[in-house]
């Protein structure tokens, strides 16, 4: 068969009379002397089996091109040295490569070592002895004493005198059929033979074992292969000695691999028995061929003294322990992409302890490279027998099974994790708990955290007592890893155990605790990320016997009373020290505990009162204070944002907020518009601020005189730069962070007064118009904004607001005009004539000279009165001369001839739901989410809160010009306003 066709490269034994050749490798003296050998009494070895060289016996003999032998070693390291003739004939050697083993020699020195085992030379320092024989050795000649013997004694000598002819055409016999028949015949004496005779001892001499490797080397007979390799197995099984024969030369141990990849399963057996070495093992590059006899029906192989599965497994588990990453990646993928989870897990309940630990370690790393398929593992698993190894397992081994189980409860089901929990504590033949706890006690330092965790969850299965030992037990070794900095390692295994505690895992068992928190502090948008993910990867067929509603139930449950013990221990020691690890210079370890700290704090809340909130606050509220002062990323802001609001609901804790409030406003106004709790944070520090002053301040940052360009018309924020539009045609930018107000660009493509700025920001577009009949579109991405494009609107454009299809601007006459960027325009609201304007969600406001607000469906086009108009008074128009809208509410600002210049409308049904009583002559306006901010005549800035309505604050500009225009950046920090007689000028909020 082609499969067994023997190595190209291995030295051959020709099954065939000695050619010339041949007898060149073993001279005929040595013959003569080696059938001498039985009855001869020879006590000093033949000359022809020491190496010149060395004078010792060979060990892997080579022949040379002379005709001479030597030590592969000895003439290796002769050539080494510079040497390129042979050290006897001195004749010119023309190889390049030693040849192979002289095997024929190596045989007849194995049978005179066996003959005279008495004289055998002493050839090391230090000699290993010679192994005692078992007990229950049997001798090779029976015992007399039956009262058959006779006939027994006939029946033996008849068997020992067939088995040994096969012993001798195994080992003399040139022709290859014989000795393959021989390996037959004696492969049927070891399966049949039931007497009192020991088969053993006469096939584990060197000789007999190296004429069943010869026959490895070149048979191709299927049967003969796996009758010799079954043979080698069961001798190698019971004597050590037959496998270091088997492994002096390296190529056998290759030789018995090729057979193994070519197809005679069998073999893995034999591997495994000669134990290469990982490295030796990842370089033969077995996986394919392991993993085919791990998915084997059993009935298929021959009954051997190891089933091959459990060989090939404990093979694949030793080179997944290779330590190099790479390797264990490469081989957990292709276990996974190969579905053989199911198959490896069978081997939970395997009889042999070894090979059930072996797959435990498979499968760990199988979950670590793919967390998805633990789901698997927990449908198909039989832990009772992985928990009853745990008792006579090492202690490597031990914590093997309980990260095996740790993350086996990592499901992203609850009710499924708590019934695997159930089966770890109730089943085995040993009361778990106890068993973990007593390995507590002598695990290493950084294994505790993992055992801790694992007995922690198993004790909240019931609800815990008064007293728990366990509980106890694993609460003071977590908290005391956590503490302890020598061992950083430790401390990170504490905190991340801590932090998985919550109960709640993806599909690939990550902890869910950091997007769930972040969902509690309102930004949701990575947790419903991951969570369409999960469905994503979840196959649509998978049936769940609980509905979410159940499983948010029983995780909600979890989460309580997993939170309770932990922050209830020892009066919430466990908050000091978290808040003592969030100080450390590693950033994995501060991570996980400032996370559990969120977690634990933000729990508190559904606690009864026990004081525990005050130890929290003690340890942890200064810390989280400058947290959320000093961190960059929004995520963390908002996690010590939510743990902060819990303490708001404690008069002591609110209190000591109070004390650090305005260092932390900056970060509670960069967060209102992403997160609820940051506007409640808000409003509960107005309510109790004694000043509004104090707690809305704004500072003076610049001041710009652009009067040589005239009035400043209009003005725009985007994406850190600042635009303003002025009455001779310039539009200049500058940035908007840093240095602001710093000059970037100054262009003057309009002829005329700049007199509207609009921001369209999915297109990243500036749109300018002016006086000179044009409305100029620019592309603001790049660092320097050019104009990509221009409209004729056919008049003049005092107004201008954008949408992606159109624009909308006041003339010069009556009415609005509808500018379509495809090139048509039309009039609307003809009847009056208007002021300012508002663009929200297809809906056109207009407020108007007679003091009227008209609301324009641009669909329908369809309009709708909010405010009716007035007549002139004293020859006075009484306009509207801005207008806002801002979360579904209308701001419109006119003279104040009613004791109310600023009115605020409902925009869903236009009732006014509220005013704001300056009496100033207000011509712009900005909203902001907490504040309005009023543009008035001599240069004042009016600022109200929108919470209470009430004047808090009144900016002056140095000149006394009229506002026109005003803007606030993207975060809400920094007013910028532009004034009649040319002057730009920014405050930033304090």
């Amino acid at each position: 068969m082609a499969l067994f066709e023997p190595r190209q490269n291995q030295i051959r034994k020709q099954k065939q009379p000695i050619s010339a050749e041949s007898s060149s490798l073993v001279p005929e003296s040595l013959m003569a002397e080696f059938d001498n050998l039985p009855g001869g009494g020879k006590h000093t070895p033949p000359k022809d089996f020491v190496c010149p060289i060395t004078s010792n016996l060979f060990d892997d003999p080579v022949t040379l091109e002379t005709g001479q032998t030597y030590e592969r070693r000895a003439i290796q390291e002769w050539l080494e040295r510079g040497n390129s003739t042979c050290p006897i004939t001195r004749q010119k050697l023309q190889i390049n490569k030693l040849p192979k083993t002289n095997y024929v020699l190596k045989r007849l020195i194995a049978s005179w070592q066996e003959q005279n085992i008495d004289s055998v030379p002493n050839q090391s320092e230090n000699p290993q002895p010679e192994p005692e024989p078992e007990p229950n050795m049997k001798s090779i000649l029976p015992s007399s004493s039956s009262s058959d013997s006779v006939i027994s004694q006939a029946t033996i000598d008849r068997t020992m005198s067939e088995l040994q002819l096969a012993i001798t055409n195994l080992c003399m016999s040139e022709v290859l059929k014989e000795s393959e028949m021989a390996v037959l015949q004696i492969e049927r004496f070891w399966q049949e033979v039931n007497m009192d005779v020991d088969i053993h001892s006469m096939l584990s001499r060197p000789a007999v074992v190296n004429g069943f490797e010869e026959i490895l080397f070149n048979s191709v007979d299927p049967r003969v292969l796996k009758a010799n390799i079954f043979l080698l197995c069961e001798m190698g099984f019971k004597d050590k000695d037959v496998i270091q024969t088997l492994t002096r030369v390296d190529t056998d141990v290759e030789c018995i691999v090729a057979l193994f990849k070519k197809g005679l399963m069998e073999a893995v057996v034999l591997i495994y028995l000669l134990r290469p070495s990982t490295a030796s093992l990842v370089e033969m590059d077995m996986v394919d061929s392991l993993l085919k006899v791990i998915k084997k029906q059993e009935g298929d192989l021959i009954q051997m003294c190891l089933k091959p599965k459990t060989a090939a497994l404990l093979l694949l588990g030793q080179m997944l322990g290779s330590g190099e990453e790479s390797i264990g990646s490469s081989i957990a993928k292709t276990l996974i992409s190969e579905k053989m989870i199911e198959s490896i897990v069978c081997s939970l309940g395997a009889e042999w302890a070894e090979e059930r630990i072996a797959a435990v370690g498979i499968l760990l790393r199988c979950m670590e490279e793919d967390g998805k398929c633990r789901n698997t593992i927990a449908d198909k698993a039989d832990l009772a027998p992985i928990l009853d190894s745990f008792m006579g397992a090492g202690d490597a081994e031990r914590f093997e099974i309980v990260r095996f189980l740790s993350e086996l409860v990592k499901l992203n089901r609850r009710t499924l994790n708590e019934q695997v929990l159930h089966i770890i504590k109730e089943e085995g033949a040993f009361n778990t708990m106890h068993t973990l706890l007593v390995y507590l006690e002598t695990a290493l330092q950084d294994q505790c955290p993992i055992v801790a965790g694992l007995l922690l969850q198993l004790d909240l299965l019931v609800e815990p007592g008064k007293m728990s030992i366990y509980r106890e037990e694993a609460m003071d070794t977590l908290i005391s890893c956590l503490r302890n900095s020598e061992f950083p390692t430790a401390q990170l295994a504490a905190a991340e155990t801590i932090m998985s505690l919550q109960g709640r895992f993806t599909s690939s068992g990550k902890p869910l605790t950091r997007a769930l928190l972040l969902k509690r502090a309102g930004l949701d948008k990575s947790y419903q990320t991951l969570m369409r993910m999960e469905q994503l990867r979840n196959s649509p067929e998978e049936s769940e016997e609980t509905t979410p509603q159940e499983e948010e139930k029983a995780a909600d449950n979890w989460e309580r009373k997993m939170a309770f013990v932990l922050a209830s221990h020892e009066f919430g020691l466990l908050f000091e020290a978290l808040a003592e690890c969030i100080k450390s210079r590693y950033a994995s370890l501060c991570s996980a505990c400032f996370v559990s700290a969120t977690w634990l704090i933000q729990m508190l809340n559904v606690f009864p009162d026990t004081g525990i909130q005050g130890a929290a606050r003690v340890c942890l509220l200064k810390r989280f204070v400058s947290i959320f002062k000093s961190a960059k990323d929004v995520e963390d802001k908002a996690l010590s944002l939510l743990a902060l609001s819990v303490f708001i609901h404690d008069p002591e804790g609110l209190c000591d907020l109070r004390s650090s409030m305005k260092e932390i406003m900056k970060g509670l106004r960069e967060l209102k518009k992403l997160s609820p709790l940051a506007s409640q944070m808000l409003k509960v520090f107005s309510k109790g601020s004694g000043s509004c002053s104090d707690f809305w301040s704004h500072k003076e940052l610049v001041q710009v005189d652009c009067s040589e360009n005239g009035e400043v018309l209009s003005i725009a924020y985007f994406k850190d730069k600042i635009f303003s539009g002025h009455s001779d045609g310039t539009i200049k930018v500058w940035t908007g962070r840093g240095s602001i107000l710093h000059p970037i660009q100054e262009v003057r493509e309009h002829t005329k007064a700049v007199t509207a700025l609009a921001i369209l920001h999915p297109g990243e577009r500036l749109y300018s118009g002016s006086l000179d009949r044009t409305t100029r579109v620019w592309s603001v991405d790049d660092e320097v904004m050019h104009c990509v494009q221009v409209h004729d609107m056919k008049d003049q454009v005092h107004k201008l607001v954008v949408a992606n299809s159109i624009s909308c601007y006041i003339p010069q006459g009556a009415g609005v005009k509808i500018h379509s960027w495809n090139g048509g325009s039309k009039s609307l609201n003809t009847s009056k004539s208007v002021k300012c304007l508002a663009l929200v969600c297809g809906k056109l406001y207009c407020g108007c000279h007679d003091n009227s607000i008209q609301e324009i469906d641009l669909a329908t086009e369809t309009l709708s009165t909010i405010q009716s108009g007035s007549r002139k008074l004293i020859g006075k128009a009484n306009s509207v001369h801005a207008l806002q809208v801002h979360n579904g509410l209308i701001y419109s600002a006119s003279p104040p001839l009613d004791g109310a210049a600023v009115k605020i409308w409902n925009a869903s049904n236009h009732r006014m739901v509220g005013s704001l009583p300056t009496v100033l002559d207000v011509r712009s306006m900005a909203i902001s989410s907490e504040l309005i901010y009023l543009g008035c005549k001599g240069g004042i800035v009016e600022i109200w809160g929108r919470e209470k309505n009430n004047r808090v604050e009144t900016l002056q500009s140095s000149k006394n010009g009229k506002v026109n225009c005003m803007t606030l950046d993207g975060n809400e920090e920094f007013l910028v306003i532009g004034t009649a007689d040319g002057q730009i000028q920014a405050w930033g909020l304090s």
